[in-house]
C-alpha cells in the first residue's frame, strides 16, 4: 500500500528574530490548527506586543487595558519591578483578556517561539475558554467590558476633580477591602449589560437626587427592639436579608452615602464580578490553553512549520511551565495550576483514545468514545475545577502523581494521620478532598448581612459561620471590619458562629470621623 505524504511546508520564522509579517504568519497557521483540526470556537483575535515596563504596569492594576487610578497600583508596581530589576523573578510571557475581541499582550523581548507558543497559548486556548465556559457566559460581558472600563475610569477621574481625590481615595479604599464580597455567588441574577451602564448611571442618579429615602428619614432612634419583634421578618424581607453580596447591600442600603460613592461601589462590584469566574477556573482555563498551545506546537512542527531547534526551544519552555515540585523542594506552594490542568487534560484525552479496563469502570461516559477533541471541549464547556475534579481525576492520575491524603488532628501530639491510599476508597476521598480546595464555597469564609438595628442605633449586624473551626485573622478582619462601618455610616457588628450553632466571637467596629 502506498502512502501519499502530505509535503512539509514553509517555515514560518528562522532563528529568534522576528517582526509584525511574521506575528501575523504566525497568528494565522496557528488559526488553521486551532478551528479546522481543534474544532475550537474563538472571539476575533487582537494582539498587542508590549514592554517589560508595560507588562508590569498591567500586573499592578489586574491587567486591564483600562483602569482607574489607585494608589495600590503603583504599590504593586514597585514591588514587582523590584524584583524583576533584581533578577529574583521572572515576567509572564503573555497577559490576555476576556473581552470581544480577545486582546492578548506579547512581550517583545520574546523569542519568534515563544511568541509562536503564546498565540497558541492566549488567542487560541484561553480564548475559547472565555468564549464558551458557562461561568463566564453567565457572569461576564466579553462585549461590554472594555466600554465600561472607560467609563469607569472617566467617571472616578471626575469624582476626584469634583469632590477631592482624597475623599474618592477613602471610598475606593474601603471598596476594596470588601471587593472579595461583592459578587453574586449564585445563579439567577440579570446578566450584565455593561455597555449601558453610563446610560443607566445618570437617569439612575437623576432619580435619587429627587427623592427621599424614607426608610431612613422616618426611623426614630431610641432603644433597640427585641430580636424577636413581630416585625423582624417583614424588615428583613424589605432589605433583602441576609445578603452574602455585602458591597450591593451598601451601594443599595447604606443612609449615608452620596450618589457619587454608590456609583464607585457598584464599579467596583462589577470589577469583581468580572474576575470572579477566573477565580473559580483556574486549573481549567489554564489546563486548557497549556493542552491546546501543546496541541497546536506539536502540529505545527509535523507540518514543517517550525524547526527542530525551535521545538526544543518550546519543549524547554514548555517543561518549565508544567513543573511540579515535590512537598518537600523549597519550591513548593501547593499545586502548579498548570502541571495539574495539562496532566488531567492529557490523561481525559487517553481514556478516551486508549482506556484501560479501570478506565471503563471509574469513566463509562467518555471511555472509549475516541473523539477526545469533543469530549474536552463538553467538558470545557460545563465544568469549573471543582466539579472538574470531582468528576475527572482519575485513579491513573493519583498514582502518577503519588497523591495521598493526611489528616492533621490537632487533638493529637504524636504524628500525622494516613487517612486514603491508593485503594478504591482512597481514590474517591483523596479526588473529593482535593476539589474542595478549588471549592470557593469551601474556602471563603461564609459572611452574611443578617440584619439592621432600625428602631435603635441602626447598627449593622453580620454573622459568619465558621467552617472547620477556621475563624477570620484577627487584624485583617479589624481592618476590613473598620472599612464596612465607614461606608455604611454606623456601628457593625460581626459575630463568629461555631458548629454548635452558638456565637463564638464577636467584633465590632465604630464609623470614623473624617477630617477633611
Amino acid at each position: 500500500m502506498t502512502m501519499t505524504m502530505r509535503p512539509r511546508e514553509r517555515l514560518l520564522f528562522e532563528g529568534a528574530d522576528w517582526d509584525f509579517s511574521t506575528l501575523q504568519r504566525i497568528h494565522d497557521a496557528c488559526e488553521d490548527i486551532a478551528l479546522n483540526e481543534l474544532g475550537l470556537d474563538v472571539y476575533p483575535n487582537q494582539i498587542e506586543v508590549i514592554t517589560s515596563e508595560q507588562m508590569l504596569d498591567a500586573y499592578s492594576s489586574t491587567g486591564m487595558p483600562l483602569f482607574y487610578r489607585h494608589w495600590s497600583f503603583g504599590k504593586h508596581f514597585a514591588h514587582h519591578e523590584t524584583f524583576y530589576r533584581r533578577g529574583m523573578r521572572d515576567l509572564a510571557y503573555e497577559i490576555v483578556i476576556n473581552s470581544s475581541p480577545c486582546i492578548s499582550y506579547l512581550m517583545e523581548e520574546n523569542t519568534a517561539t515563544m511568541q509562536t507558543l503564546v498565540t497558541a497559548h492566549a488567542a487560541f486556548g484561553h480564548n475559547h475558554f472565555f468564549k464558551n465556559n458557562y461561568l463566564f457566559k453567565l457572569w461576564t460581558d466579553a462585549e461590554g467590558i472594555l466600554d465600561y472600563l472607560d467609563f469607569a475610569k472617566g467617571y472616578i477621574t471626575r469624582c476626584e476633580e469634583r469632590y477631592g481625590e482624597a475623599a474618592v481615595e477613602r471610598t475606593l479604599d474601603a471598596a476594596h477591602a470588601l471587593m472579595s464580597h461583592g459578587v453574586h455567588r449564585y445563579a439567577g441574577k440579570t446578566t450584565i449589560d455593561l455597555r449601558q451602564e453610563e446610560k443607566r448611571q445618570q437617569e439612575r442618579r437623576a432619580h435619587e437626587e429627587q427623592m427621599f429615602n424614607d426608610l431612613w428619614r422616618t426611623v426614630p432612634v431610641g432603644k433597640t427592639r427585641k430580636a424577636g419583634d413581630s416585625g423582624l421578618e417583614k424588615r428583613r424581607a424589605a432589605l433583602g436579608l441576609p445578603q452574602d453580596n455585602i458591597l450591593y447591600f451598601l451601594e443599595k442600603s447604606a443612609p449615608r452615602l452620596q450618589p457619587w460613592q454608590r456609583e464607585i461601589l457598584r464599579i467596583v462590584r462589577h470589577v469583581a464580578q468580572y474576575f470572579h469566574p477566573q477565580r473559580q477556573t483556574k486549573v481549567m482555563n489554564e489546563g486548557t490553553a497549556t493542552f491546546v498551545h501543546y496541541q497546536i506546537m506539536n502540529r505545527l512542527h509535523e507540518r514543517g512549520q517550525i524547526s527542530d531547534g525551535n521545538f526544543l526551544e518550546f519543549l524547554k519552555s514548555h517543561a518549565n511551565v508544567v513543573f511540579q515540585p515535590s512537598y518537600d523542594d523549597r519550591r513548593f506552594s501547593g499545586f502548579n495550576p498548570y502541571a495539574l490542568g495539562f496532566a488531567m487534560m492529557q490523561d481525559i484525552e487517553r481514556i478516551v483514545t486508549t482506556p484501560t479496563e479501570e478506565d471503563r469502570a471509574w469513566f463509562p461516559d467518555i471511555a472509549g468514545r475516541g473523539d477526545a477533541m469533543a469530549v474536552l471541549r463538553d467538558i470545557w464547556a460545563n465544568y469549573r475545577d471543582e466539579s472538574f475534579i470531582s468528576q475527572f481525576l482519575s485513579p491513573n492520575l493519583i498514582r502518577q502523581l503519588r497523591l495521598f491524603h493526611l489528616y492533621d488532628d490537632p487533638e493529637q501530639t504524636e504524628g500525622v494521620l494516613v487517612s486514603a491510599i491508593h485503594n478504591e476508597r482512597g481514590y474517591l476521598r483523596i479526588r473529593r478532598q482535593l476539589s474542595r480546595e478549588y471549592d470557593i464555597g469551601w474556602t471563603d469564609p461564609a459572611i452574611d448581612i443578617v440584619d439592621v438595628d432600625l428602631a435603635g442605633d441602626r447598627r449593622l449586624l453580620l454573622q459568619h459561620i465558621v467552617m472547620n473551626g477556621c475563624y477570620l485573622q484577627e487584624a485583617d478582619m479589624k481592618l476590613v471590619l473598620q472599612h464596612l462601618a465607614d461606608l455604611w455610616g454606623y456601628d457593625v457588628l460581626l459575630q463568629e458562629i461555631d458548629s454548635s450553632s452558638t456565637v463564638a466571637r464577636e467584633h465590632t467596629a465604630s464609623p470614623r470621623k473624617i477630617v477633611q
